[in-house]
């Protein structure tokens, strides 16, 4: 009889027990958790049942010799515990992003590299049917040169579901929480900005606060193109959108709808599109693709060297909010 393979998922807060969940409803894997948490446990044990195997601390867990990581623990701890995976010749699934800080993202880049091990990142979005339309009709060239690239997420909801708050302690954390919004930015435009301005506040009477609440920035592009990415922990109901603008038409994809509507500038008409949010699916199809990756059949959706751009364009936001001046992505040097 085959034994299935064994996937330690590392942290059970929100995410981390969303991919158990969806993990143990797969046939091929046994899936074993690492939480130091006794109350997070016993709620996973609620909603997703037993663990193949339980540890409490991620050393006892990596010497089990699990076949595969997924690391779901707060961004601080995601460069040792993916380099110490990657050393010991394991497969990693890192959720994103990357790190908290730019030099530990540079230092699991260079694991990958040094081990020629597999690290993927957890930017899901790559594997929603509505981002990946996005992509495809910008590479179609339909709506001519891009000239205006907006994304835009409010997402109180994320404070009110966060297990461990880390948002109230950690600066910066709006920006880092949705490096989602980089990522796709460089993913469906193919390019990366090369000067950030930033400007945030912080809204002291929110029940649950970050610092900043919200954050307004500007990408400025090589070519003839301006970009801009609106964040913020306030709004509720969520919303999260997206718009493009070329010469020739543009595109709208409301995430939270589904709705998509596509502008052409000589027929004056707007078709539209429908690309319902799979909350699930995206997990799933993340999974088929990262075990593939694992097993040689694909490149890593999302790279090391891909997420990395997403640590430097959230390190150069927040030195830009902090200093108030464009700053530039080639080393973060602040400009007059």
């Amino acid at each position: 009889m085959k034994k299935n393979k064994c996937i330690l998922v590392v942290g059970l807060g929100s995410i981390g027990s969303r991919h158990a969940r969806l993990l143990a409803a797969r046939d091929d894997l046994d899936v074993a958790w690492c939480e130091v948490h006794e109350d997070v446990v016993e709620l996973a044990r609620q909603t997703i049942g037993e663990p193949a195997r339980l540890f409490r601390s991620f050393e006892e867990a990596l010497a089990s010799g699990p076949d595969y990581v997924l690391i779901a623990t707060p961004q601080n701890l995601h460069c040792a515990q993916t380099v110490a995976a990657l050393e010991a010749g394991i497969p990693v699934l890192c959720e994103k992003p990357l790190s908290d800080n730019l030099a530990d993202a540079e230092r699991m880049v260079a694991a990958v590299h040094a081990t020629r091990g597999i690290c993927t990142v957890g930017f899901q979005s790559h594997f929603s049917r509505g981002h990946m339309r996005l992509r495809e009709v910008v590479a179609s060239g339909t709506l001519g040169p891009i000239r205006h690239y907006h994304s835009r997420v409010g997402t109180y909801i994320t404070l009110v579901n966060s297990k461990s708050r880390h948002q109230s302690r950690c600066e910066g954390a709006l920006i880092q929480d949705y490096s989602h919004q980089p990522d796709l930015a460089h993913w469906i435009l193919g390019q990366m900005p090369e000067t950030v301005f930033a400007q945030g506040l912080t809204a002291e009477a929110m029940p649950l606060r970050a610092t900043p609440n919200l954050l307004m920035v500007q990408f400025g592009y090589a070519t003839n193109l301006l970009g801009s990415l609106h964040l913020n922990y306030l709004q509720m109901p969520q919303r999260h959108h997206y718009e493009l603008v070329g010469e020739e038409g543009w595109v709208f994809f409301d995430a939270d709808t589904g709705e998509m509507r596509l502008g052409d500038r000589e027929s004056r008409l707007i078709a539209t599109e429908s690309y319902p949010l799979e909350a699930d699916g995206i997990y799933i199809r993340e999974h088929d693709a990262f075990l593939a990756a694992a097993a040689g059949e694909r490149a890593p959706e999302s790279s090391v060297d891909d997420a990395l751009l997403a640590v430097k364009v959230a390190d150069a936001t927040m030195a830009s909010w902090s200093s108030g001046k464009m700053v530039a992505l080639d080393g973060a040097v602040s400009l007059a």
